[in-house]
């Protein structure tokens, strides 16, 4: 469904992404996770077509979304984070003219939608409080039934009662199972609830790329107690980042295993060592803090 060769994007000196490679397949349900200025939203506009790639290739629906840009979007349900609907406008004149642009514009998708969020056509979007204005996004981004849903923070600066509203409407879509959705988000809870893949990015590159229940499970912490203050001179493979305190040495490990930890009980250096299981949050506060090491 999405497909990213070698992606970069210079903007002057500044580089936002640096030799991305990215393949998502239809169905997956894709939590982009990474600080600000990470490169998530110029990689989201390259997907979308907004922004064109300084070099690599990029292929959304096995389409070039900058050359097959029509063709591309009807298949592309996008909710941005800024949701620039037009303010003058009446929610069912405003329905009335995305429709147009739609094909597969489905009427009784639309009523549905409208009816879950508790919408009104004759309210004029100006009104609209931040929260209905993500929902109508929403709605408009899911009304012509696109194959792969994109969106960037869709809940950031939403109160937790509509952003629960919002959350179950994506759930209520996502039930039949074949949908693809690509989101952003730095609310780490609702990645956990919603995506069944992962991706960290930092600095423009990804960091890694897993299952979200394979990257829980096997991504531990590791607290150690060094005989003379020194680590071993055969450190454990796939340490995301470490710190020493004396002889108390903490270093997190990806795909932790038996192995790493008879590896860890035989060094002569450590003393003795504790496993801690780890969530989510703490995973990708990790990721990016070995990152800036």
């Amino acid at each position: 469904m999405i497909e990213l060769d070698t992606v970069s994007k210079q903007f002057g000196q500044k580089v936002a992404v640096k030799d991305l490679s990215l393949s998502i397949p239809p169905g997956t349900k894709f939590g982009f996770l990474g600080p600000n200025g990470a490169g998530k939203t110029t990689t989201i506009r390259m997907l979308m077509g907004l922004t064109r790639p300084s070099s690599g290739t990029v292929r959304v629906c096995g389409l070039n979304p900058r050359r097959e840009q029509r063709a591309c979007r009807i298949q592309i349900g996008y909710v941005p984070e800024e949701h620039l609907a037009y303010r003058w406008m009446k929610i069912g004149e405003l329905i009335r003219f995305c429709r147009a642009f739609y094909p597969t514009w489905s009427e009784s998708t639309c009523k549905r939608w409208l009816a879950h969020f508790s919408l009104s056509p004759d309210q004029k979007v100006k009104t609209l409080s931040k929260g209905m204005l993500a929902k109508l996004s929403l709605l408009l981004a899911l009304s012509h039934e696109p194959e792969l849903l994109v969106m960037d923070e869709p809940t950031s600066g939403l109160d937790p009662i509509v952003r629960e509203e919002f959350l179950e409407g994506i759930l209520d879509m996502l039930c039949d199972g074949e949908h693809t959705v690509l989101f952003s988000s730095h609310i780490l809870s609702d990645v956990r609830r919603l995506a069944d893949r992962v991706g960290i990015m930092f600095g423009g590159q990804l960091l890694t790329d897993q299952q979200t229940d394979e990257l829980v499970a096997s991504t531990k912490r590791i607290r150690a107690v060094l005989r003379n203050g020194s680590p071993p001179r055969r450190q454990p493979r796939g340490i995301i980042c470490q710190e020493f305190d004396s002889r108390e040495w903490s270093l997190t490990i990806s795909h932790f295993s038996t192995l790493t930890a008879k590896e860890l009980q035989d060094a002569p250096e450590i003393r003795n060592f504790d496993v801690v299981d780890l969530d989510l949050e703490d995973i990708f506060k990790d990721y990016v803090r070995g990152a800036r090491e």
